[in-house]
C-alpha cells in the first residue's frame, strides 16, 4: 500500500470468522475490516473500491474446493495477489452456563460442519443446524439466547462474544488447513511471484485436454492443481481451472500460456502471486 493510504480489507462472515483472521495475518495493521454476508458481496465491494482487497477461501485440506468461488473468480475482474494457509482450529461453543449435555442442536457453516462430522457424531443423536457463517452462528445462539444449541466456530468467535467452548479441536483431522486468496483491483505485478493461476475452455474434441496440459510438461512447468467446473449454458463441457509454478515474468510460463492461447476457446489470466510454502506438519500446533 502507498503511505498514508488506508487499507480497508472485506472478507466474508461475522467478526470472528476465519476470513477476518487470514484478514489481519494478510494485513496486521489493517485500517478497517468489513465483514460481508456473502462471498459475493466479497467479491462487488473490491470490484466496486469499496474496498482495496478482498479475502475469500478457495479450498480446504478436509473438505476440498469452495466451487462458488471459482465460479466468482471467472465472472468478477479482479485478480488474485497472494495466498495463505491458514490452520482450522474448530470449537464447541456455547452461552455461558450451558453443559455439553444440554446441547441438542449444533449450527455452523457446512464446510465447518462438514470437517468435524465423525466428531459431533460421537456427541450423539444432534441436530445439525447449517448457517451461512461459523462466527455468525456463535452470534446467534448468543442474540437468541438458544440454551439448547452450541456452534462450531474459532476460538476468536468465543472470545469476541462472551462466550463458553465446550470442546476443543472439534475437527476430525489435525491437518485442517483452508488456503486463502487475496483478490484486488486490476492487473498488478507482484514482487516475488512464483505461482500462477489461469481459468480456460477447450473444445470437447478427442485429445484436447492432454494437449492443452502438455504446453507445460514441455517446458517441464509443474502443475500444483487443476479444477474443472461446468462451463454454464454449454452441457458437459468445463472450464479448467489451473495453478502452476512460476509467474507471468517468467519466460517458460510465457510461451506455455502463448502455446495455451492457440488450443484453448477461452484463457483467463487470473493472476500471479507469491506462493504460500509455510509449514503444514500436522503435528505442529497452531492458532486461530
Amino acid at each position: 500500500m502507498p503511505p498514508g493510504q488506508e487499507c480497508v480489507v472485506a472478507y466474508q462472515g461475522e467478526p470472528g470468522a476465519y476470513s477476518e483472521i487470514a484478514s489481519r495475518r494478510f494485513f496486521p495493521r489493517a485500517s478497517r475490516l468489513i465483514p460481508c454476508e456473502t462471498f459475493d458481496l466479497v467479491f462487488q465491494r473490491a470490484q466496486r473500491e469499496e474496498a482495496n482487497f478482498g479475502v475469500i477461501p478457495i479450498e480446504n485440506s478436509l473438505a476440498g474446493s469452495i466451487h462458488q468461488n471459482y465460479d466468482l473468480l471467472l465472472r468478477h475482474r479482479l485478480t488474485i495477489i497472494g495466498e495463505l494457509k491458514l490452520r482450522i482450529l474448530h470449537h464447541l461453543i456455547a452461552n455461558p452456563g450451558v453443559g455439553l449435555s444440554q446441547v441438542r442442536r449444533i449450527f455452523s457453516h457446512p464446510q465447518a460442519l462438514m470437517q468435524c462430522r465423525r466428531n459431533t457424531a460421537r456427541l450423539g443423536r444432534l441436530e445439525i443446524i447449517p448457517t451461512y457463517d461459523t462466527a455468525g452462528s456463535v452470534k446467534k445462539i448468543k442474540e437468541e439466547k438458544i440454551l439448547d444449541g452450541a456452534a462450531i466456530a474459532s476460538d476468536l468467535a468465543a472470545r469476541l462474544y462472551g462466550m463458553t467452548i465446550l470442546r476443543q479441536n472439534l475437527q476430525d483431522n489435525f491437518a485442517n488447513f483452508t488456503r486463502f486468496l487475496l483478490l484486488a483491483k486490476g492487473r498488478r505485478k507482484v514482487p516475488d511471484a512464483n505461482k500462477t493461476s489461469i481459468v480456460f475452455s477447450i473444445q470437447n474434441v478427442p485429445g484436447a485436454l492432454f494437449r492443452s496440459m502438455s504446453v507445460f510438461a514441455l517446458r517441464d512447468i509443474d502443475l500444483y492443481k487443476i479444477e474443472s467446473r461446468p462451463l454454464h449454458g454449454k452441457p458437459w463441457e468445463y472450464l479448467f481451472y489451473v495453478d502452476f509454478a512460476g509467474s507471468l515474468e517468467d519466460r517458460r510460463c510465457k510461451r506455455a500460456l502463448a502455446h495455451l492461447r492457440e488450443l484453448a476457446g477461452y484463457l483467463k489470466i487470473l493472476g500471479s502471486y507469491p506462493r504460500d510454502d509455510s509449514d503444514t506438519d500436522p503435528q505442529e500446533s497452531g492458532e486461530n
